[in-house]
């Protein structure tokens, strides 16, 4: 599994001939760093007396930011075996009508979900982007540029994410799973832009 490799295992990997893994998994793994910052950042505040009035606040979201960090790592893997078997079906046999059909469906289901997937992955980086805001805020100043950092982590994964449906997405025939994943991707883009804007300037004020 990828999300197991050294680092350095991982970067050989991805600097291969092999187009997987690729950019997906990259963004997924952004995401779950991103995650991950947000998590220590908020264990670096949690039972610190100078932030008792936040305590609570910080319990819950050290609590989410674990659970996306865990999902979005999940990720790295499945992204890769999204993209194999979109290839895989490519590879059916289509001899016959009866063949050519069955390879047809088992593309766009294939497609489907290699689309569907870092999409969920761009959601799951925009709730980080959220958390990383409010722990950038609130959290423990001596640690507030993790927190920044954070947020860019998961706004290059969730863009990242998105770059990756948006080419796939083209090759998606059925127009209701179409419109319904570009509608998605609309309200992804509007938040983002408006919480990285917040990062940005929360980080001027908290950071300099």
């Amino acid at each position: 599994m990828l999300i197991q490799m050294k680092v350095t295992e991982l970067l050989a990997e991805l600097g291969s001939n092999s187009p997987a893994p690729g950019g997906g998994s990259i963004a997924a793994l952004a995401g779950a760093l991103g995650g991950a910052l947000t998590a220590m950042v908020c264990r670096l505040t949690v039972d610190n007396t100078k932030y008792t009035e936040v305590q609570s606040e910080v319990a819950g979201i050290l609590a989410e930011a674990d659970i996306l960090s865990g999902d979005l790592a999940a990720c790295v893997d499945a992204d890769t075996e999204a993209f194999n078997n979109v290839m895989a079906a490519y590879k059916l046999p289509k001899m016959t009508d009866q063949e050519k059909a069955a390879r047809s469906a088992a593309i766009q289901q294939a497609i489907t979900h290699a689309t569907e997937l870092p999409l969920g992955v761009a959601s799951s980086c925009l709730r980080v982007l959220a958390l990383a805001v409010r722990i950038l805020a609130i959290g423990n100043s001596n640690a507030a540029s993790d927190a920044a950092v954070s947020g860019l982590m998961a706004h290059a994964g969730l863009h990242g994410a998105l770059y990756n449906v948006k080419i796939n997405l083209g090759s998606i025939k059925d127009q209701s799973v179409h419109a319904d994943i570009q509608a998605k991707m609309a309200r992804i883009i509007k938040e983002d832009e408006c919480l990285h804007n917040e990062l940005v300037a929360v980080a001027g004020k908290v950071i300099g």
